[in-house]
């Protein structure tokens, strides 16, 4: 790269976005930033210094997590006054998304001091460029862990009729995958694994048909649920006479099963004949 074009890099804080996997998708601003800092920010100063003795950079790091970003912020605020350049990095991806550094960013602009984005790789961009789902989105980052918590989400993404992505721990992905059997059943899933990485791994399905995962998956899954299926003229009752016809069935056949015939047959949603079944087994 031409030296002389490069950008000129005043004191401010810079947010760089580091690999999500593959060392080599780091780009050349994003190193020639790095190499300019006078301290790195980072959640673990292991990981991170892998990542700079891999290019022989050899600057400051400090820790910059949820336990300490309140009380490392306003000393960092007083560097960048003294005209010092700072980099924000996360342990992969862009950082702020579902990590640290907001409170750091607000103190930042109240200081009416420089912020910047050094743009890369992202996880969930990633994703969402090879689902094939629609390329308006939402995404919403970690869900909770307690149910009563996460049905509040869910329940009020239900309507949203566009792809919803979501970061979830490879351990917890079979009980996520079966709330998303309560509310999204008639949309499609992708589940991104290890990105960028040699065992990469995309899974594709819908969210009806979608079976177990292993438990022996690690580190984090993206996830992106697709838009809702459109389907004219749609039932939205169903009458005494197909219920009765369930009742009957689910003796003798599985609740998918049961779902899948009876939403052809009779042109109901999906999720109606599936809520149905559930008050029949309850």
């Amino acid at each position: 790269m031409d030296k002389n074009k490069q950008q000129t890099i005043s004191a401010g804080l810079y947010l760089v976005a580091t690999p999500i996997g593959n060392l080599e998708d780091i780009t050349y601003r994003a190193l020639n930033i790095l190499k300019k800092s006078d301290i790195i920010l980072c959640e673990d100063t292991r990981r991170s210094g892998k990542l700079l003795s891999y290019f022989k950079i050899k600057n400051k790091l400090q820790p910059y997590h949820k336990f300490n970003e309140v009380k490392v912020s306003d000393k960092i605020v007083d560097l960048i006054k003294k005209n010092k350049i700072i980099s924000l990095i996360s342990d992969a991806g862009t950082p702020t998304i579902s990590d640290p550094g907001i409170i750091l960013i607000n103190k930042c602009i109240e200081a009416n001091l420089i912020v910047s984005p050094i743009p890369g790789p992202s996880a969930v961009t990633s994703a969402v460029s090879i689902s094939g789902f629609a390329n308006e989105y939402i995404f919403y980052g970690f869900l909770p862990k307690k149910e009563k918590d996460l049905e509040k989400i869910l329940n009020s993404f239900f309507k949203i009729d566009y792809p919803i992505v979501f970061f979830i721990p490879a351990a917890k992905i079979n009980f996520y995958i079966l709330q998303f059997k309560k509310y999204f059943f008639d949309r499609k899933i992708v589940i991104a694994k290890e990105m960028t990485k040699i065992h990469e791994q995309v899974i594709r399905d819908n969210v009806e048909s979608i079976g177990y995962l292993p438990d022996k998956l690690k580190g984090e899954l993206t996830v992106v649920l697709s838009q809702k299926n459109k389907e004219k003229n749609i039932k939205k009752d169903i009458n005494e006479s197909v219920k009765i016809e369930i009742k009957k069935m689910l003796k003798k056949y599985s609740h998918k099963d049961v779902v899948e015939f009876i939403s052809k047959k009779e042109n109901l949603a999906k999720k109606l004949v599936y809520n149905f079944c559930l008050t029949l087994k309850k």
